[in-house]
């Protein structure tokens, strides 16, 4: 059975103030574009000694797993509940949800006209922790993404007389076209931990034909394969921009034995091909009936849970009694949940699949 430790340290200096505390009914793990999430209990026996040293907002929890960080965060909440006494930490990007920019375009550094999102999120991590005693100590990955926001017209902006929450910022920035994606990671470096911010553009992860997922093997519980046919269409509609006549419309379609539904897709494409290449990806996000939204694992050579990164693609094989499926998911996030005495360590992934529909005017690139 794996072996885990859980360490708390000063969240400014870093210092470790204890290197093995000692919790029970554990769960925690990473998540796209999120700062992911930890829960914890402190038993009646250790609650008194250890609940000064859990400082809400002020120390950081680093949980280990066979001697390598596998997460990472702010402790927030250590409320006792009856003799128990529950610790609740968030990513290092909740700091931001609790820090404004009140100087104004982030102290100088904006306003943005046609910047980069990466940038911008750089930006914003170096003016927190500019500020006094806000250094986090978190490292910012130098990925460039294509994207851009703001405009010479509607430059991207933050006021002093209307501060904006700093992590909303960083939150929008995720949300840009064909940006970016981010998560979080900690790394040993001697007896420090560094905290980093993880940059994928325009998205985290790749294709991971080394790592399989299958009925009889790694895969635990009951898979709930959800069977919608609520965005199922096998001919799709896309709309151009424009108005009457000079509006372009493509159908793309195919006839596969099932009853035809259709899906009208919205968008402000000028240039046909795109349109073409957009209406057909939605074509084929929506041809795909069977959705997998989790899915309960163990540790196992065909996929390692060391080896597990946030937006990874990874095939999914199942052969249940009533559940039949075999395609490719995108790992989105996980929660660990380590093992307890005869009870074994359980990972439960969270996906979605790899091609998925557009929302709104979102555009995606075809894998």
């Amino acid at each position: 059975m794996p072996d885990y430790r859980y360490i708390v340290a000063d969240a400014a200096t870093g210092e470790v103030l204890h290197w093995n505390l000692p919790l029970s009914e554990v769960e925690f793990g990473p998540e796209k574009s999120g700062p992911g999430s930890f829960h914890g209990t402190l038993s009646p026996t250790f609650a008194r000694s250890f609940s000064d040293m859990l400082d809400g907002g002020n120390t950081v929890l680093l949980a280990e797993r066979n001697a390598q960080l596998a997460w990472g965060g702010v402790i927030w909440r250590a409320e006792p509940e009856g003799s128990k006494l529950p610790v609740e930490a968030s990513g290092f990007t909740s700091y931001l949800h609790r820090r404004f920019d009140l100087h104004g375009n982030l102290d100088g550094r904006g306003p943005y006209i046609e910047a980069d999102p990466c940038q911008v999120i750089r930006d914003v991590w170096a003016y927190a922790q500019d500020q006094p005693d806000g250094d986090l100590h978190v490292v910012v990955d130098d990925t460039k993404s294509k994207a851009k926001t703001g405009t010479a017209k509607d430059p991207y902006t933050s006021s002093k007389t209307d501060p904006r929450n700093l992590g909303e910022m960083v939150d929008e920035m995720a949300d840009v076209d064909d940006g970016l994606e981010w998560t979080e990671a900690v790394t040993w470096h001697g007896n420090r931990a560094e905290r980093r911010i993880v940059l994928g553009a325009p998205r985290l992860g790749r294709l991971r034909e080394d790592l399989t997922f299958t009925t009889g093997a790694n895969v635990t519980g009951e898979p709930h394969v959800i069977m919608d046919a609520d965005e199922y269409a096998q001919w799709v509609i896309g709309l151009g921009a424009g108005e009457g006549k000079k509006r372009k419309v493509v159908v793309d379609g195919v006839r596969n034995g099932r009853l035809r539904l259709e899906h009208q897709l919205e968008t402000s494409e000028k240039d046909e091909a795109k349109l073409k290449q957009r209406t057909r990806r939605e074509r084929l996000a929506r041809q795909v009936l069977p959705t997998l939204t989790e899915l309960e694992i163990v540790d196992h050579p065909a996929a390692r849970i060391d080896t597990l990164r946030v937006g990874d693609d990874v095939r999914i094989r199942l052969h249940e009694p009533h559940t039949e499926y075999d395609g490719w998911n995108r790992i989105v996030g996980w929660t660990v949940r380590p093992g307890d005495g005869e009870t074994p360590e359980r990972v439960t992934l969270k996906l979605e699949r790899t091609v998925k529909p557009e929302e709104g005017e979102d555009g995606a690139e075809e894998k």
